[in-house]
């Protein structure tokens, strides 16, 4: 069954719970992304190197897991619905007063909140998310689920020619305020979620005792410990491709705003495919097999990626990159979810992915530093950074384990 036969199978309820996950992640990706185009813009109006402001996705990823953290804590106790409302309605106004940014100290402070909210959203949305739809399709729909961050990237990629070129690059984060409406769907359509209203039935009864979560943590620490070093690995690979590609193809290349979003709208909509291929076919071979079959065909594709002399090859390299890189995460949200305790499917979730952002938080900083030592080039520090990281993500992904299929309300 296609993918788009499985959306509209879904019940009402299912669908609205997945469109409002998909979106929240869609939007968020939105407006981080809105930074990487315009780098070179900021450092040039506060006088820094661009590696200055390549900080700023640093300490956006730094941060995100005290949103994990919080929001996820919020999702477990009193249920998915209202912490990601007022998640959605914090990253967008955080985003809106990053236009207003008076200095770059200013602006990296505003970031890190940003990190903050930011950082809550996925352990929400893809916790309401998998535990809403039925366990045949979370292949499927986790492909779809995470392309929502790819989503977010191609509408930057899409807003970018049209605004900064003519208002410049604050009106970009104006744009990011936007995403506050979703908020009003989600309070007019969305329903909790039905696995933590059984939950919190049992709770109640005094069934099930909602336990702290440094007392899950114990009972999984190595199944936690695992994860941060998977998502560590996971997170080198996507932001090691993604985060610094516009300023290589800009400073490289000299290509112009509209050539930049062009490739960058041509990978985006290849990482999108990417993920709801590999996505479906983790139902069939598993999800680590799945991943490890999209993290080593990618190696072959990285000189194509980030050596080749002529555009139209590198904008072929970065279709079949992020076809294989974000195919890789298309499988994480039912991957993560299915592993993940039951009475802390949010925040245990939520907390290893975010805590695998902050390990891999130096990339931008680390890749942007590479490319300004003597004798080196954007092309050498991106691709030495991800080949190392797409071994790394195939060898830890076949080192660990799976529980496909596994039942949620039971437990």
């Amino acid at each position: 069954m296609g993918v788009w036969a499985q959306v509209r199978e879904l019940m009402p309820a299912q669908r609205n719970a997945f469109l409002a996950s998909f979106l929240g992640w869609s939007l968020d990706a939105f407006d981080f992304f809105v930074l990487v185009f315009v780098i070179p813009d900021i450092a040039a109006e506060f006088g820094v190197k661009r590696s200055d402001v390549a900080l700023s996705i640093t300490l956006t990823l730094a941060f995100r897991p005290v949103g994990a953290f919080c929001f996820g804590w919020a999702a477990d106790r009193y249920g998915r619905r209202v912490p990601l409302m007022i998640n959605v309605l914090c990253y967008s106004l955080i985003s809106l007063l990053c236009g207003f940014a008076p200095t770059l100290t200013v602006f990296l402070v505003l970031r890190s909140l940003f990190g903050i909210a930011m950082g809550g959203e996925w352990g929400l949305g893809a916790a309401l998310a998998m535990e809403s739809v039925p366990e045949r399709m979370r292949g499927t729909l986790s492909g779809v689920l995470q392309e929502g961050y790819v989503v977010g990237y191609l509408l930057a990629a899409i807003v970018y020619p049209l605004v900064a070129p003519r208002w410049g690059w604050r009106a970009m984060f104006f744009v990011g305020v936007l995403p506050a409406l979703l908020s009003v769907f989600i309070r007019a359509r969305v329903q909790e979620s039905p696995v933590w209203e059984q939950q919190q039935r049992e709770r109640e009864a005094g069934a099930a005792p909602l336990l702290p979560f440094s007392s899950v943590v114990r009972q999984h620490f190595r199944l936690f410990a695992y994860l941060i070093l998977l998502m560590t690995a996971f997170n080198f690979m996507s932001h090691g491709t993604q985060d610094l590609y516009p300023t290589f193809l800009k400073e490289q290349h000299k290509l112009g705003p509209g050539m930049v979003s062009r490739i960058v709208i041509l990978y985006n909509i290849g990482a999108l495919l990417g993920g709801i291929c590999f996505g479906s076919l983790s139902e069939s071979i598993g999800r680590r097999r799945a991943i490890i079959l999209a993290a080593l065909l990618a190696l072959p594709i990285v000189p194509l990626w980030a050596f080749s002399p002529f555009v139209g090859l590198l904008a072929l390299g970065a279709f079949l990159m992020q076809f294989m890189v974000q195919g890789a995460w298309g499988v994480i949200p039912a991957h993560l979810s299915e592993l993940a305790p039951n009475t802390a499917r949010s925040t245990f979730t939520g907390f290893t992915y975010q805590l695998g952002n902050l390990l891999a938080a130096i990339n931008a900083y680390l890749q942007a530093r590479l490319a300004e030592r003597p004798g080196w080039n954007y092309a050498m520090a991106l691709s030495s950074v991800v080949v190392v990281v797409l071994l790394a993500v195939a060898l830890i992904t076949a080192l660990g384990k799976e529980a496909r299929g596994a039942r949620f309300a039971d437990g």
